[in-house]
């Protein structure tokens, strides 16, 4: 990275469920205003816009920020599935990090529907026609069962076949996930659940029963960043910046017949590799993740994708809580995708805006000790990945 890049602001608003949902632009309006007010700026010095959704007409990035104001300032709109809102904080890296743009907003918003995920256009080919054809191949096609579940639980089984995994491990994600929402205000799902509770509810696909499933979601989230001189001229915040980003898409691997690279394995690892050689920083340094929970069986290949524990111990990994308070690494100190929620385009948004608080001692009843750097894992079908480790500067 050729010029440090800051997280000079974040905010969000509540996830929530559509039946409780506002309109996306209010949505993204309050998620833009707390950033910028926690940057301390005003608006009218921010230089670009890159605005994250998956469900929507063209230029609703620009419907919404304009509820904000009418700067005249540039506005790309952003669509990578699930990775959408990583995608845009990646793009508005580069934007400061290049010298294009000194202050730079990346926002992320979705006002979704209820039930499981589909497909808009059907006179077309479709972007995942590939994952499907691969996923019919290796497992066949359930009727009953979500798409997006057959692709993750059947990694799930993958995982378990080769390593002798129980489904009870893949539950347990779940408890801890509702465990760290708890203490989340901008959380959907804030009740506790019991291991018995997870296993019992209806079974979905493979290991995933639907307490595993992350569910439809509403919200918004968005970040400010900015060049050091811009932050020191303006007297803003320095202790917040991203130390390195990649973002990868699928190879040749993704579409030979294994289900965990088809939801994303081997992206994972190749971008994590990246990152943790641009930084020369170790997994063992990390101490606090954001990963992309939005099934159990992903969680618990995403450790080992990222370099948490070692190929093959996951199980270990979560028997002996290491995922969690008290343990080596907490994941998911925010509920992740499971309990906090997932509107596709704020979901990596709202990653950044958690391991920021955790760097700057603000995550309140959430907070890690001994936070120095973060690491944040985000990942679109179709296909992209992308991993940001955030460091605390003096």
């Amino acid at each position: 990275m050729s010029r440090r890049v800051l997280v000079a602001g974040v905010g969000m608003v509540p996830f929530t469920t559509p039946s409780k949902s506002e309109m996306y632009d209010v949505m993204a309006a309050g998620a833009i205003r707390a950033a910028i007010a926690d940057a301390g700026v005003d608006y009218a010095v921010v230089r670009q816009a890159y605005a994250g959704y998956v469900y929507g007409d063209s230029t609703s990035g620009q419907y919404a920020l304009y509820r904000v104001g009418l700067s005249g300032v540039p506005v790309v709109n952003v669509n990578n599935n699930c990775s959408t809102g990583s995608s845009a904080l990646w793009l508005a890296r580069q934007a400061v990090e290049s010298g294009a743009a000194e202050c730079v907003l990346a926002f992320g918003f979705e006002q979704m529907r209820r039930g499981a995920l589909k497909a808009q256009w059907d006179d077309r080919p479709g972007a995942f026609s590939r994952l499907g054809d691969v996923s019919e191949t290796v497992q066949g096609v359930y009727e009953d069962a979500p798409e997006a579940a057959q692709w993750f639980g059947g990694a799930g089984v993958s995982y378990a076949e080769k390593f002798g995994t129980k489904p009870e491990t893949f539950a347990a994600i779940s408890v801890k996930a509702r465990q760290h929402a708890a203490n989340n205000p901008f959380a959907v799902f804030r009740d506790r659940v019991t291991l018995d509770e997870v296993m019992a509810s209806p079974h979905i696909f493979g290991p995933l029963t639907r307490l595993q499933c992350c569910p439809p979601t509403c919200g918004a989230a968005a970040a400010v960043l900015c060049s050091e001189d811009f932050a020191r001229s303006h007297g803003l915040r320095t202790n917040v910046a991203i130390k390195a980003q990649a973002m990868t898409t699928d190879t040749a691997v993704s579409f030979e017949g294994d289900m965990m690279n088809l939801v994303g394995y081997s992206m994972t690892k190749e971008a994590a590799r990246q990152v943790y050689e641009a930084s020369g920083v170790s997994p063992d340094d990390v101490r606090v993740v954001e990963l992309h929970d939005c099934f159990t069986a992903n969680e618990l290949i995403t450790y080992e994708a990222i370099g948490l524990t070692p190929e093959g111990t996951a199980a270990k990994f979560i028997a002996d809580g290491d995922n969690t308070y008290g343990g080596r690494v907490v994941t998911n100190p925010s509920g992740g995708l499971l309990s906090k929620g997932h509107p596709l385009g704020a979901t990596g948004l709202a990653q950044c805006a958690e391991l920021v608080w955790q760097l700057r001692g603000e995550a309140e009843a959430r907070q890690v000790e001994d936070v120095n750097v973060a690491l944040q894992h985000n990942i679109g079908l179709g296909g992209a990945a992308v991993v940001t480790l955030y460091e605390k500067l003096s």
